[in-house]
């Protein structure tokens, strides 16, 4: 078990480095230097070029960040996470070879981490009493995953998304009311001042595990192209999307809290920053599952997550070598994709 590990998260357009200590299973966060490239915005999206770029060029100053914050030297590290994937190859790249550069400079042991694991993790390092089994529902612009979490590391997929992800809808609905980019925050903002008015469909909300949204999209785009005042209607718009939206996430949750029987539900992703989203899943869960969230800077891409997947995969004796290389497609680790019902009780 490391005492002293460095993580680095480059999937997307986030440059991230974090320090974990510890001496046990519990680590502590001792730093997380997060640089977002706000120059996105101006494409209304990631562009991946430009992501990798700004990746090769933050890098080695967010470590030194990162470790002079954590009031330690490089010599101290004892090993080294680095997202492998899933992400945008160029960006994932960029990481991945820097963390091998460094752990072989080092010395240290390397591993690759899987960035939806790291999701899943983030509220342990607020919540290190947070244990499985439970359900776990991970949302953001590139993923909308219903798990049920047997134990770390043995997952059981639920429902994933047939199209589009959750946060990717909330950015292209945010494009159509001219809101910028990222989407969440001012929909979730200017929805406050809304109301349900237009009653969008709540897709496959009854139907299974899981998830589409690229109709939800499409009913947006007709509203709005329909409205003869799109300012005035932009407030009702942007709250009937985001109702939509989380009528389908929260009534698939607790219907699989339901038939599990798992007393948690761990929120995870950039969409797990909404609070409205927080506020009604509680709502729904009451008396049937707590809900276990980290606060948003936990829950954006951070390095954080990915030092506390590769602290648990390191401990567990895990390693990788000089071949480790990013992968856009990486498959979750200890996934198990079949028709098994939810069970009731920790897998033996």
């Amino acid at each position: 078990m490391p005492e002293v590990l460095l993580g680095i998260e480059t999937s997307c357009d986030e440059t991230s480095a974090a320090v974990l200590v510890g001496e046990a299973a519990r680590p502590e966060l001792a730093s997380l230097v997060i640089l977002s490239q706000d120059v996105h915005a101006v494409f209304g999206g990631v562009v991946p070029e430009l992501a990798s770029r700004a990746h090769l060029r933050a890098l080695d100053p967010i470590v030194r960040e990162a470790l002079a914050e954590a009031g330690l030297p490089l010599s101290s590290v004892d090993g080294i996470a680095v997202t492998q994937g899933p992400g945008l190859v160029g960006a994932l790249l960029m990481g991945v070879s820097y963390g091998k550069a460094l752990a072989a400079a080092l010395d240290r042991p390397v591993i690759g981490v899987h960035h939806l694991e790291g999701h899943l993790f983030a509220p342990t390092l607020e919540d290190p009493d947070l244990e499985p089994p439970f359900v776990a529902l991970l949302v953001s612009g590139g993923h909308t995953l219903l798990l049920e979490v047997v134990d770390w590391g043995r997952y059981r997929l639920l429902g994933e998304t047939r199209d589009d992800a959750a946060g990717e809808a909330f950015d292209k609905v945010a494009t159509l009311l001219e809101l910028g980019y990222p989407g969440g925050p001012p929909i979730e903002q200017l929805a406050a001042t809304g109301t349900d008015r237009f009653r969008f469909p709540r897709p496959m909300r009854n139907d299974g595990y899981d998830f589409s949204f690229s109709g939800l999209k499409t009913a947006v785009l007709h509203a709005v192209r329909a409205s003869t005042d799109l300012g005035a209607d932009r407030a009702d718009l942007a709250r009937s999307f985001q109702d939509a939206v989380l009528d389908v996430l929260i009534e698939k949750t607790a219907r699989a809290v339901e038939e599990t029987g798992h007393p948690i539900v761990v929120l995870g992703g950039g969409v797990a920053c909404s609070q409205a989203l927080t506020r009604r899943m509680t709502e729904r869960l009451r008396g049937l599952a707590r809900v276990a969230v980290a606060r948003p800077r936990l829950n954006l891409d951070n390095a954080a997550m990915i030092a506390r997947a590769g602290w648990f995969r390191l401990g567990r004796g895990e390693r990788h070598g000089h071949d480790l290389d990013a992968d856009p497609s990486l498959p979750l680790p200890g996934l198990v994709r079949d028709s098994t019902p939810p069970s009731r009780l920790r897998a033996s």
